[in-house]
């Protein structure tokens, strides 16, 4: 899979540097596999969630979408250490990180669906 935004990856490792390892196995695992489903993610990341939320101003901007939500793909990272929020393109095998956050910093992004 393509991974688009890495460089969040990199500069969430720098301020949090105990997730670097988890951040980068994952990052081997999504560029070694290709998915074409949220079933196909969940053989290799079976906790692997999906949330939707509505549709940020800065998404809305950069790409058409149909309607108001995005349905996001959340991986915990290094034993819940860090969230990983992604956006799927499994048609354009492309992973699209969203925001990499601490699971307190995910926690007040989920309240505000």
């Amino acid at each position: 899979m393509q991974i688009i935004s890495e460089h969040k990856l990199t500069e969430f490792s720098e301020r949090h540097s105990t997730s670097r390892p988890g951040l980068l196995r994952w990052l081997e695992l999504m560029r070694q596999q290709s998915f074409n489903s949220v079933t196909e993610l969940r053989e290799t990341f079976p906790h692997a969630d999906l949330v939707k939320k509505e549709t940020p101003v800065q998404l809305r901007q950069q790409v058409p979408y149909s309607n108001q939500t995005t349905t996001f793909t959340v991986f915990n990272i290094g034993g819940n250490k860090a969230r990983l929020i992604t956006i799927m393109r499994y048609k354009h095998q492309q992973v699209v990180i969203h925001e990499v956050l601490t699971h307190a910093e995910y926690d007040a992004w989920n309240k505000k669906r």
